[in-house]
């Protein structure tokens, strides 16, 4: 397996020259900022090399690549390998109804008795992650392995996009199918305090929520905000929910993607089901950064680490947290991994992810690492 990771910078220059890699069994996986849906020269550039290439990628809340995190750049993967192969799905979802259907379609698309993993990258805005990644899940073998991302716009929530046939373009699910002698490991973790009482949902729908404890969810969540509630919905990143299955111990993260003054309603970029308990959450910045530290060393356990690509993928919720320390986080999974692994990714709307092993599911708020090499 070749793997080389290239940056392009806001001043319009690659780190690197791009490598001679074409082939059907190259991929190519690039993170870049929400602008270039208008401005995409550096992607346009990527098609005109690779033309047999897979590319796939999104928009991002910050671009990661090796040890820093910037804005308004992009940062590219480049894999080409041996003995494995790659495939590119893509589905539309033009509204939170159409994440079911997608995940099946995606599932359906990439079905194949080598298939190993399935990277998958969402618009972020549009898609209900949790019903996204059910519909994918119940459509492929327990066996593969299935992490990803929704796609970031900062903290303004008004635009995002995924790579489809190369152009940024939004209302869209892609993934990536790696099949063969591919070896894929993963984890995932967070590092949040929870506050407050704990309270019931009493009234929720799909991804949103609004009632807790009989109370309607907008006002009760602004009592708790203070003087952060008028920057709603970017400052409910701050202080997440964290929602709890009454009949296991079941502890998922959700974070807001938007609020509705006339119902007086939450929505999150995943289900918040009527009946869960839910809690809200604030940083703790030793947590994160260790949070982060614990989701590279589950990674790197289970897999020959020669020559890998680290994708990370953290919660835009994190960065806003971290500020200044933003790169801590990014440095402390680099440094959990063996010498020589090569990293990017960015900062999204939601993660994607077993939380250990199993079902993948929708997480908020947290740090998710995959590793992809390929067999020796």
């Amino acid at each position: 397996m070749f793997s080389q990771i290239v940056r392009y910078d806001e001043q319009g220059h690659w780190s690197a020259d791009l490598p001679d890699v074409d082939s059907y069994r190259t991929l190519i996986l690039a993170f870049g900022s929400s602008h270039m849906i208008e401005r995409d020269l550096p992607l346009q550039e990527l098609v005109r090399r690779y033309p047999n290439s897979v590319i796939a990628g999104c928009s991002t809340s910050g671009e990661i690549y090796d040890i820093g995190v910037s804005d308004n750049s992009m940062s590219v993967a480049i894999m080409k390998f041996s003995d494995s192969d790659v495939k590119f799905a893509s589905a539309p979802v033009a509204s939170d109804a159409d994440s079911y259907a997608a995940g099946k379609s995606i599932a359906r698309q990439l079905q194949g008795s080598s298939l190993k993993a399935v990277l998958v990258f969402s618009d972020g805005l549009m898609v209900n992650g949790t019903d996204l990644t059910a519909g994918i899940d119940a459509h492929l073998p327990a066996s593969v392995s299935i992490t990803g991302g929704l796609a970031g716009d900062g903290d303004r929530f008004e635009q995002t996009w995924v790579l489809v046939q190369g152009r940024p373009q939004s209302g869209y699910v892609t993934a990536v199918g790696l099949y063969g002698e591919i070896e894929v490991s993963h984890g995932s973790q967070g590092g949040w305090d929870k506050f407050g009482p704990q309270r019931v949902i009493t009234k929720s729908k799909g991804n949103v929520l609004f009632e807790l404890d009989g109370q309607p969810a907008l006002p009760l969540y602004k009592q708790y905000l203070g003087e952060f509630a008028s920057e709603l919905p970017a400052s409910g990143l701050l202080f997440p929910l964290q929602i709890t299955d009454p009949h296991s111990p079941r502890e998922v993260v959700r974070t807001i993607l938007s609020v509705d003054e006339l119902s007086q309603s939450l929505r999150f970029a995943g289900d918040v089901p009527q009946g869960y308990a839910a809690q809200l959450m604030q940083a703790n910045f030793e947590r994160l950064v260790g949070g982060a530290e614990e989701a590279a060393e589950i990674a790197a356990k289970n897999v020959n680490m020669e020559n890998a690509v680290c994708i990370s993928i953290s919660c835009v919720g994190r960065r806003l947290v971290l500020g200044v320390r933003t790169d801590e986080e990014v440095e402390a999974v680099l440094e959990s991994l063996p010498a020589g692994t090569k990293q990017i990714g960015f900062y999204s709307y939601g993660e994607i992810s077993p939380i250990t092993t199993g079902t993948c599911e929708l997480h908020n708020q947290t740090m998710t690492v995959t590793t992809i090499t390929e067999a020796a």
